[in-house]
């Protein structure tokens, strides 16, 4: 009989015990999703306190077809299924405190391991989140890289709104910055351009503190913590409104990293626009920024702007152009900058969200009815021409079933000989599909 350490992952002996763990795991799964439908858990009479329990069950399906390069991809095709689960329970203990706490496990089955992403995850990372006193992440089978399953705390928070502000305490989401594809002071948790579902981004531990100073104008502390005091942030920022004008000030620790940033959004005509920009302060040199002609100070610059021409439905086009002082200026030097420990923490950690230094997305969105939602989004890098188009259609069958398909073309040099040439030239021919259910 095989020893079980309590504190270790499953032993997994041979392929068969590996497919029973993968259909029980999912089994369980979905049971425990189905089995909480639409649940109040708690309420009383004549009272605001209150306990509401909803879950969503997320089943995805990826296909990828990879470049001609077995030093990079040791396989020319690979196929990978997801289920995700997530239990939210909302709390209400009165008008001024409410809690929030949301349990996920996370199913993933692939045909083959191995192979890179420069260009950015399609799919959420099973990688540990950053940002996190205590991971509250639990893997309970593996086999190396082509099966896992994972369940994790990712909310467990409380808010308080005396008639001041606003505090909550917990693990939380936060997300800075007007960028929709792009930020430069989304810092904590920032989503892949590449990435489809957005629908939560990975909560932190943080205390943050808003004092509105006026009806039009606020003040926030944000403390997020980590393991160490190099891995935690302390931040200031100002909001405000000036008439159609929406700005704020962001200034404080980051990781290592000193910051400043500032932000914006307007309407202008009938359009949208959007601006962000910041300055960093690092501890080590950056591989191919200078700022001021110092090697240690990266900035990164996001602009944007979006309309809705009168057309049928009303189509929608958005344009958004991103520079990060943390990416390279030849997307050929990746392989070597993988071996430096710090570009790849930052890599990994989201402080650029392209590996090269200029991006620029054009984005066509339609809802061709009140289900069907079609987009065109067009990704290209300025540094080496590559790109990426990726068309798109949301179908919202009803208000608890939404279906998302999506495909991925890269254009641009292949990689030759584990040497990139391009930034999306790299990236494989994928598909993806996604059911997702809500309860």
């Amino acid at each position: 009989m095989t020893r079980v350490d309590p504190g270790r992952p499953w032993p997994i002996p041979s392929r068969r015990r590996q497919t029973v763990s993968a259909v029980t795991a999912a089994w369980m799964v979905c049971c425990l999703a189905w089995s909480a439908h639409a649940l109040e858990l708690w309420s009383e009479d004549d009272s605001v306190r209150r306990a509401d329990l909803r879950s969503t069950l997320k089943l995805t399906g990826f296909s990828s077809q990879n470049p001609d390069d077995p030093w990079l991809y040791p396989d020319r095709t690979n196929t990978t299924g997801l289920l995700r689960t997530r239990l939210g329970i909302n709390f209400v203990f009165s008008e001024m405190v409410t809690a929030e706490l949301a349990y996920e496990h996370h199913l993933r089955r692939a045909a083959h391991g191995g192979g890179l992403s420069f260009a950015g995850n399609i799919v959420s990372s099973f990688g540990e989140a950053p940002w996190r006193l205590a991971p509250l992440d639990w893997q309970i089978v593996r086999d190396g890289e082509t099966f896992e399953y994972r369940h994790e705390i990712d909310r467990a928070l409380v808010t308080i709104q005396p008639e001041w502000g606003t505090i909550t305490v917990g693990r939380q989401a936060i997300g800075f910055g007007r960028g929709v594809l792009f930020s430069a002071v989304d810092v904590f948790s920032p989503f892949s351009p590449l990435e489809v579902d957005r629908e939560w981004r990975h909560g932190v531990d943080a205390l943050r503190v808003e004092y509105r100073t006026s009806p039009l104008s606020s003040l926030e502390l944000t403390a997020v913590f980590g393991e160490r005091w190099e891995d935690s942030a302390m931040l200031a920022r100002f909001r405000g409104y000036v008439g159609e004008v929406d700005g704020e000030i962001i200034a404080g620790k980051r990781g290592e990293d000193a910051m400043f940033a500032a932000t914006f959004s307007a309407a202008l005509g009938g359009a949208a626009i959007h601006g962000e920009a910041a300055l960093f302060h690092t501890p080590e040199e950056q591989p191919d920024s200078s700022v001021f002609g110092k090697k240690d100070l990266a900035a990164k610059l996001v602009l944007g702007s979006s309309y809705t021409f009168n057309v049928g439905n009303g189509l929608t086009v958005f344009g958004e152009y991103h520079y990060s002082g943390f990416g390279l200026s030849d997307v050929e030097d990746a392989v070597r900058q993988i071996r430096n420990e710090a570009f790849i923490k930052r890599y990994l950690r989201g402080d650029s969200q392209i590996l090269g230094q200029h991006a620029l997305a054009l984005q066509a969105s339609y809802p061709f009815n009140e289900t069907l939602l079609g987009s065109w989004l067009v990704l290209g890098s300025l540094n080496d021409g590559s790109g990426m188009v990726i068309p798109s259609l949301v179908w919202s069958a009803s208000q608890s079933t939404t279906v998302t398909l999506s495909a991925f073309l890269p254009w641009g040099p292949s990689p030759k000989n584990g040497t990139l040439r391009s930034e999306y030239g790299s990236s494989p021919f994928s598909l993806f599909a996604q059911l997702s259910l809500y309860f």
